[in-house]
């Protein structure tokens, strides 16, 4: 009987050990040290996480470039109701039409965004969306270079291979249930966008759709107490909660774009904050230019494409990055694909 209750005992302290065990991060970690030694400018990597998202980060094949005929005819003088891609020829037309079907609906095909039988029929949502986002990657291929830069972007770069990409989200819904404690703006309400802590999880609505709270991201004072400085802890904990967002977003911490020496100076930063800069602003444009009037061309069904309030779903950090500090590992493929990037064959 002693025995039995000396093995259960044992047993009992062994799974406390593994529970506690399970909720750090196991040895080796990697670290990229990006600063002078103490003052805490580093990154931290857990191999195992990278190898486990290696495929999500991995680019698809570029296809062989299309066969031109020199003064051959153009896909809009052969196709009808070609609206974006008419300039192109009809072997890059082709070359285009079945690269965009890998990059987002692979397993329904063609017949995803056209009507079969009548291609140039525009009654499917889908097809007035995505021509809408052919134009949209063409606007930040040419437009926003300071982010994308000369590696840009295609629609793999969010749709990895499925219809609607992740993640996305939606406006919030107004909090009306505290009428006496008034709007809590989602604080105390842990939410994945904010790390799971309780920081308020209303940030994208704040920062990347509404020009209103733009300029209020920075809330460190560059005057003396008490005058200077004029923004509440509320104001500083919706720029946190941003700052959570990417981070997680990008797989990095604070310290790929800020100095720890000095948060707030611009001239000590490294820089990836000049272009983190230029992201919020690029993901706001998207938002505010693209998506959010295309909110009356989704159905209700299928689900996912609105929100509670009926609005489409958005973009955020996450949806082009997923963890990797650029997506696709930098890969450059909108270079191999003239429709993405508006340039005529060459």
């Amino acid at each position: 009987m002693i025995r039995c209750l000396s093995l259960a005992a044992r047993l009992a302290a062994g799974c406390v050990v593994a529970g506690l065990i399970a909720g750090c991060e196991r040895p080796p970690i990697e670290t990229e040290q990006t600063g002078f030694r103490g003052t805490g400018m580093t990154q931290i990597y857990n191999p195992r996480t990278l190898a486990s998202q290696a495929g999500l980060h991995a680019a698809p094949e570029i296809d062989a470039p299309a066969r031109v005929r020199p003064g051959g005819p153009k896909a809009g003088d052969v196709y009808q109701n070609v609206k974006v891609l008419g300039d192109l020829s009809l072997a890059e037309f082709g070359r285009t039409m079945n690269a965009i079907t890998n990059w987002v609906a692979p397993a329904q095909s063609c017949a995803y965004c056209h009507v079969e039988g009548n291609f140039a029929d525009d009654s499917k949502y889908t097809k007035v969306v995505a021509r809408r986002m052919i134009q949209m990657t063409q606007h930040l291929n040419a437009d926003w270079k300071p982010h994308v830069g000369e590696t840009g972007v295609t629609c793999y770069t969010c749709h990895r291979g499925v219809p609607l990409p992740q993640p996305v989200w939606f406006r919030p819904v107004p909090d009306t249930t505290h009428p006496v404690l008034g709007d809590r703006a989602g604080q105390n309400e842990p939410a994945a966008v904010v790390g799971l802590s309780s920081l308020p999880n209303e940030v994208l609505s704040h920062y990347l759709l509404s020009d209103k709270d733009a300029r209020t991201i920075r809330v460190a004072s560059d005057q003396a107490l008490p005058s200077g400085n004029t923004r509440s802890i509320k104001q500083a904990e919706h720029t946190y909660g941003l700052m959570m967002h990417m981070s997680q977003s990008l797989g990095v911490n604070c310290t790929f774009c800020h100095n720890s020496r000095n948060f707030a100076s611009w001239d000590e930063s490294r820089p990836q904050r000049a272009t983190a800069w230029y992201g919020i602003r690029m993901v706001r444009d998207i938002n505010q230019a693209y998506l959010e009037p295309l909110s009356t061309a989704f159905p209700a069904l299928p689900t996912g494409r609105l929100g509670p309030l009926g609005d489409s779903a958005k973009v955020a950090c996450g949806t082009c990055h997923k963890g990797a500090n650029k997506p696709l590992n930098g890969a450059a493929m909108a270079m191999h694909y003239p429709a993405m990037t508006g340039a005529q064959t060459p």
